[in-house]
Protein backbone atom coordinates (compact mmCIF):
# COMPACT_ATOMS: atom_id res chain seq x y z
CA UNK A 1 0.00 0.00 0.00
CA UNK A 2 1.31 3.60 -0.55
CA UNK A 3 1.79 5.81 1.84
CA UNK A 4 -0.26 9.06 2.10
CA UNK A 5 2.36 12.27 1.50
CA UNK A 6 1.06 14.45 4.47
CA UNK A 7 -0.98 17.54 3.69
CA UNK A 8 0.53 20.84 4.31
CA UNK A 9 -2.30 22.82 3.34
CA UNK A 10 -3.91 25.58 5.66
CA UNK A 11 -6.38 28.44 5.77
CA UNK A 12 -5.83 31.59 6.65
CA UNK A 13 -8.87 33.25 7.21
CA UNK A 14 -10.70 32.24 4.08
CA UNK A 15 -7.75 32.30 2.14
CA UNK A 16 -6.33 28.79 0.92
CA UNK A 17 -2.34 27.88 1.10
CA UNK A 18 -1.13 24.60 -0.71
CA UNK A 19 1.84 24.65 1.99
CA UNK A 20 2.49 26.96 5.61
CA UNK A 21 5.42 28.56 4.57
CA UNK A 22 5.20 32.23 3.43
CA UNK A 23 8.00 34.73 2.90
CA UNK A 24 8.07 37.78 5.48
CA UNK A 25 7.88 41.84 4.10
CA UNK A 26 10.87 43.43 3.69
CA UNK A 27 13.05 40.52 3.55
CA UNK A 28 11.82 39.42 -0.39
CA UNK A 29 12.23 42.74 -2.44
CA UNK A 30 9.24 42.30 -4.77
CA UNK A 31 9.87 38.67 -5.52
CA UNK A 32 11.63 39.38 -8.95
CA UNK A 33 15.13 39.73 -6.69
CA UNK A 34 14.94 35.87 -6.30
CA UNK A 35 13.60 34.52 -9.48
CA UNK A 36 16.82 32.89 -10.71
CA UNK A 37 17.19 31.48 -6.58
CA UNK A 38 13.98 29.17 -6.56
CA UNK A 39 11.17 28.46 -7.94
CA UNK A 40 8.92 30.75 -6.45
CA UNK A 41 5.78 28.77 -7.15
CA UNK A 42 6.80 26.73 -4.85
CA UNK A 43 5.49 29.06 -1.93
CA UNK A 44 2.58 29.01 0.32
CA UNK A 45 2.47 33.13 -0.02
CA UNK A 46 4.41 35.71 -0.66
CA UNK A 47 4.21 39.38 1.48
CA UNK A 48 5.10 42.11 -0.03
CA UNK A 49 7.66 44.77 0.65
CA UNK A 50 5.37 47.16 2.87
CA UNK A 51 4.24 49.78 0.27
CA UNK A 52 2.84 53.65 1.82
CA UNK A 53 0.21 55.60 -0.09
CA UNK A 54 3.34 58.23 -1.45
CA UNK A 55 6.72 57.18 -2.52
CA UNK A 56 9.42 56.99 0.28
CA UNK A 57 13.01 57.53 0.41
CA UNK A 58 13.58 55.54 3.64
CA UNK A 59 16.18 56.26 6.64
CA UNK A 60 19.70 57.67 5.41
CA UNK A 61 22.51 55.42 5.84
CA UNK A 62 24.10 53.70 7.44
CA UNK A 63 21.20 51.40 7.78
CA UNK A 64 21.89 48.12 8.32
CA UNK A 65 24.46 46.11 10.60
CA UNK A 66 25.52 42.39 11.23
CA UNK A 67 24.98 40.96 15.47
CA UNK A 68 25.66 38.37 16.48
CA UNK A 69 23.16 35.96 14.96
CA UNK A 70 21.54 38.28 13.48
CA UNK A 71 21.28 42.25 12.10
CA UNK A 72 19.74 45.41 13.22
CA UNK A 73 17.68 46.93 10.42
CA UNK A 74 16.32 50.73 9.58
CA UNK A 75 15.11 51.05 6.03
CA UNK A 76 12.43 53.57 7.21
CA UNK A 77 9.94 51.62 4.69
CA UNK A 78 11.43 52.86 1.72
CA UNK A 79 8.91 52.07 -1.61
CA UNK A 80 7.65 53.96 -4.68
CA UNK A 81 4.10 54.56 -3.05
CA UNK A 82 1.16 52.78 -4.00
CA UNK A 83 0.89 54.00 -7.88
CA UNK A 84 4.05 52.53 -9.16
CA UNK A 85 3.47 49.54 -6.78
CA UNK A 86 -0.17 48.70 -8.86
CA UNK A 87 1.53 50.11 -12.31
CA UNK A 88 5.46 48.46 -12.27
CA UNK A 89 6.01 45.99 -9.08
CA UNK A 90 2.11 43.79 -9.04
CA UNK A 91 2.07 42.65 -12.37
CA UNK A 92 5.25 40.36 -12.06
CA UNK A 93 3.64 39.36 -8.70
CA UNK A 94 0.46 38.69 -11.18
CA UNK A 95 2.70 35.51 -13.30
CA UNK A 96 3.79 33.73 -10.12
CA UNK A 97 0.44 32.39 -9.09
CA UNK A 98 0.87 32.08 -5.72
CA UNK A 99 -0.93 33.90 -3.04
CA UNK A 100 0.03 37.74 -3.09
CA UNK A 101 -0.15 39.29 0.33
CA UNK A 102 0.25 43.08 0.18
CA UNK A 103 1.89 45.11 3.54
CA UNK A 104 0.56 48.61 3.97
CA UNK A 105 1.07 51.21 6.32
CA UNK A 106 0.88 54.90 7.13
CA UNK A 107 3.22 57.31 7.37
CA UNK A 108 0.79 59.44 9.48
CA UNK A 109 -2.67 58.72 10.15
CA UNK A 110 -5.15 55.68 9.91
CA UNK A 111 -6.77 57.42 7.25
CA UNK A 112 -3.99 56.34 5.18
CA UNK A 113 -4.39 52.49 5.68
CA UNK A 114 -8.07 52.97 4.22
CA UNK A 115 -6.95 54.77 1.30
CA UNK A 116 -4.46 52.10 0.80
CA UNK A 117 -6.83 49.26 1.46
CA UNK A 118 -9.80 50.53 -0.66
CA UNK A 119 -6.97 50.67 -3.95
CA UNK A 120 -6.23 47.23 -3.45
CA UNK A 121 -9.63 45.78 -2.73
CA UNK A 122 -10.72 46.02 -6.04
CA UNK A 123 -7.54 44.47 -7.04
CA UNK A 124 -8.65 40.45 -7.58
CA UNK A 125 -4.81 39.40 -7.85
CA UNK A 126 -4.38 40.78 -4.34
CA UNK A 127 -5.31 37.56 -1.87
CA UNK A 128 -4.67 39.59 1.25
CA UNK A 129 -3.59 43.07 3.23
CA UNK A 130 -1.17 42.88 6.05
CA UNK A 131 -1.24 45.49 8.26
CA UNK A 132 1.84 46.96 9.39
CA UNK A 133 1.12 48.58 12.21
CA UNK A 134 4.68 47.72 14.04
CA UNK A 135 7.08 49.22 12.05
CA UNK A 136 10.18 50.76 14.62
CA UNK A 137 11.94 52.16 11.81
CA UNK A 138 9.87 55.21 11.02
CA UNK A 139 10.98 58.77 11.97
CA UNK A 140 9.25 60.79 14.64
CA UNK A 141 7.82 64.32 12.65
CA UNK A 142 9.38 66.77 14.79
CA UNK A 143 12.94 65.34 16.29
CA UNK A 144 13.34 63.67 13.18
CA UNK A 145 14.66 60.69 14.79
CA UNK A 146 14.26 57.72 16.69
CA UNK A 147 10.50 55.51 16.33
CA UNK A 148 7.03 57.37 17.46
CA UNK A 149 4.73 55.43 19.09
CA UNK A 150 3.66 52.16 17.08
CA UNK A 151 0.05 51.54 17.01
CA UNK A 152 0.66 48.39 17.90
CA UNK A 153 1.90 49.18 21.28
CA UNK A 154 -1.97 50.23 22.45
CA UNK A 155 -4.47 47.67 22.32
CA UNK A 156 -7.61 50.46 21.53
CA UNK A 157 -5.80 51.88 18.80
CA UNK A 158 -5.18 48.75 17.55
CA UNK A 159 -8.84 47.73 17.66
CA UNK A 160 -9.88 51.20 16.13
CA UNK A 161 -7.89 50.65 13.12
CA UNK A 162 -8.27 47.11 12.47
CA UNK A 163 -11.94 47.29 12.71
CA UNK A 164 -11.94 50.80 10.41
CA UNK A 165 -9.80 48.94 7.46
CA UNK A 166 -12.69 45.61 7.96
CA UNK A 167 -14.65 48.08 7.06
CA UNK A 168 -13.31 48.89 3.84
CA UNK A 169 -12.09 45.57 2.11
CA UNK A 170 -12.92 41.98 1.62
CA UNK A 171 -9.49 41.00 1.35
CA UNK A 172 -8.37 38.42 4.31
CA UNK A 173 -6.81 40.71 6.81
CA UNK A 174 -3.53 40.29 8.86
CA UNK A 175 -2.36 42.54 11.71
CA UNK A 176 1.40 42.53 12.10
CA UNK A 177 2.13 42.79 15.81
CA UNK A 178 5.16 44.37 17.17
CA UNK A 179 7.06 43.00 20.26
CA UNK A 180 8.03 45.73 21.89
CA UNK A 181 5.04 45.62 24.21
CA UNK A 182 4.12 44.69 27.86
CA UNK A 183 1.65 42.30 26.93
CA UNK A 184 1.20 41.38 23.07
CA UNK A 185 -1.63 38.98 23.81
CA UNK A 186 -3.59 42.37 24.97
CA UNK A 187 -3.11 43.46 21.27
CA UNK A 188 -3.77 40.43 19.65
CA UNK A 189 -7.04 39.89 21.15
CA UNK A 190 -7.92 43.39 20.72
CA UNK A 191 -7.06 42.94 16.68
CA UNK A 192 -9.08 39.80 16.88
CA UNK A 193 -12.23 41.28 18.42
CA UNK A 194 -11.62 43.81 15.72
CA UNK A 195 -11.93 41.86 12.71
CA UNK A 196 -8.60 40.81 11.55
CA UNK A 197 -8.26 37.28 9.70
CA UNK A 198 -5.20 36.38 11.34
CA UNK A 199 -2.18 37.65 13.10
CA UNK A 200 1.47 37.55 12.13
CA UNK A 201 4.61 38.20 14.82
CA UNK A 202 6.77 39.26 15.81
CA UNK A 203 8.59 42.09 14.11
CA UNK A 204 12.02 43.30 14.79
CA UNK A 205 12.65 44.14 18.39
CA UNK A 206 14.25 48.09 19.26
CA UNK A 207 17.79 47.49 19.76
CA UNK A 208 21.07 49.54 19.72
CA UNK A 209 24.30 48.89 18.00
CA UNK A 210 27.76 51.05 19.05
CA UNK A 211 30.83 51.43 17.58
CA UNK A 212 32.96 51.64 20.59
CA UNK A 213 35.78 53.25 18.65
CA UNK A 214 33.69 56.35 17.61
CA UNK A 215 31.42 55.86 20.63
CA UNK A 216 28.56 56.38 17.65
CA UNK A 217 25.76 54.10 17.08
CA UNK A 218 26.37 51.46 14.21
CA UNK A 219 22.63 52.85 12.34
CA UNK A 220 21.82 56.70 11.39
CA UNK A 221 18.76 56.26 13.08
CA UNK A 222 20.81 55.59 16.42
CA UNK A 223 18.11 52.57 17.28
CA UNK A 224 16.84 49.83 14.72
CA UNK A 225 14.96 46.57 14.64
CA UNK A 226 17.21 43.57 15.38
CA UNK A 227 16.17 40.09 13.41
CA UNK A 228 17.53 37.07 12.86
CA UNK A 229 17.51 33.84 15.11
CA UNK A 230 18.79 36.00 18.19
CA UNK A 231 15.41 36.47 18.41
CA UNK A 232 13.66 33.55 17.62
CA UNK A 233 13.47 31.88 21.77
CA UNK A 234 11.21 35.53 21.90
CA UNK A 235 8.99 34.91 19.00
CA UNK A 236 8.55 31.62 19.88
CA UNK A 237 7.64 32.05 23.82
CA UNK A 238 5.17 35.02 22.36
CA UNK A 239 3.47 32.73 19.19
CA UNK A 240 2.54 30.53 22.45
CA UNK A 241 1.46 32.90 24.62
CA UNK A 242 -0.84 34.55 21.67
CA UNK A 243 -2.24 31.07 20.35
CA UNK A 244 -3.75 30.49 24.14
CA UNK A 245 -6.09 33.48 23.74
CA UNK A 246 -7.51 33.45 20.61
CA UNK A 247 -8.88 31.45 17.75
CA UNK A 248 -7.71 33.18 14.88
CA UNK A 249 -5.09 31.87 12.93
CA UNK A 250 -0.89 32.76 14.13
CA UNK A 251 1.73 33.35 11.10
CA UNK A 252 5.47 32.77 13.11
CA UNK A 253 8.06 34.75 12.21
CA UNK A 254 11.49 35.73 13.90
CA UNK A 255 15.08 33.96 13.10
CA UNK A 256 13.39 31.21 10.91
CA UNK A 257 15.86 30.15 8.86
CA UNK A 258 15.79 26.19 8.66
CA UNK A 259 13.15 23.41 9.05
CA UNK A 260 14.33 23.27 12.56
CA UNK A 261 13.20 26.42 13.61
CA UNK A 262 10.08 26.48 11.50
CA UNK A 263 8.82 23.68 13.20
CA UNK A 264 9.27 25.24 16.90
CA UNK A 265 6.79 27.69 15.71
CA UNK A 266 4.34 24.98 14.62
CA UNK A 267 4.32 23.57 18.03
CA UNK A 268 4.06 26.33 19.74
CA UNK A 269 0.77 27.60 17.89
CA UNK A 270 1.07 29.07 14.09
CA UNK A 271 -0.92 27.69 11.50
CA UNK A 272 1.59 29.42 9.05
CA UNK A 273 5.13 30.27 9.09
CA UNK A 274 6.89 33.71 7.32
CA UNK A 275 10.97 33.53 6.70
CA UNK A 276 12.71 36.74 7.15
CA UNK A 277 16.38 37.21 7.60
CA UNK A 278 17.03 33.92 6.49
CA UNK A 279 16.32 34.70 2.91
CA UNK A 280 19.50 36.83 3.01
CA UNK A 281 21.68 33.72 4.69
CA UNK A 282 20.33 31.21 1.62
CA UNK A 283 17.72 32.43 -1.05
CA UNK A 284 16.51 28.57 -1.09
CA UNK A 285 15.63 28.27 2.11
CA UNK A 286 11.75 29.06 1.87
CA UNK A 287 11.39 26.10 0.16
CA UNK A 288 13.96 23.79 1.44
CA UNK A 289 11.91 24.04 4.68
CA UNK A 290 8.92 22.97 2.42
CA UNK A 291 10.77 19.94 1.71
CA UNK A 292 11.83 19.38 5.47
CA UNK A 293 8.59 19.97 6.86
CA UNK A 294 6.94 17.06 4.58
CA UNK A 295 9.83 15.13 5.87
CA UNK A 296 9.25 15.71 9.58
CA UNK A 297 5.35 14.89 9.35
CA UNK A 298 5.81 11.67 7.01
CA UNK A 299 8.64 10.45 9.39
CA UNK A 300 6.65 10.80 12.56
CA UNK A 301 3.34 9.51 11.18
CA UNK A 302 1.42 12.79 11.26
CA UNK A 303 -0.88 13.18 8.88
CA UNK A 304 -1.58 17.02 8.59
CA UNK A 305 0.40 20.18 9.44
CA UNK A 306 -2.68 21.12 11.47
CA UNK A 307 -2.01 18.20 13.67
CA UNK A 308 1.28 19.83 14.69
CA UNK A 309 -0.24 23.88 15.47
CA UNK A 310 0.10 24.27 18.92
CA UNK A 311 1.19 20.56 20.13
CA UNK A 312 3.40 21.83 23.06
CA UNK A 313 3.70 18.94 25.66
CA UNK A 314 4.60 21.41 28.41
CA UNK A 315 4.10 18.02 31.13
CA UNK A 316 7.09 15.82 31.31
Amino acid sequence: MLKRQAQLSVYIGTLKLKNPVMVASGTFGYAEEFKDYMDLKKLGAIVTKTVTLKPRQGNPVPRTCETPAGMLNSIGLENPGIDVFIDKKLPFFKKIGVPIIVSIASEASAEEFIALAERLDGIQEVSGLELNISCPNLKDAKSGRGSHALIAQDAQATQRLVKMVRKVTKKVLITKLSPNVTSITDIAEAAEDAGSDALSLINTLTALCIDVKSRRPKIATITAGLSGPAIRPVAVRMVWEVYKRVKIPLIGMGGITDTESALEFFIAGASAISVGTGNFLNPKVSTEIIGGITQYLEKNNIRSIKKLTGSLLCQR
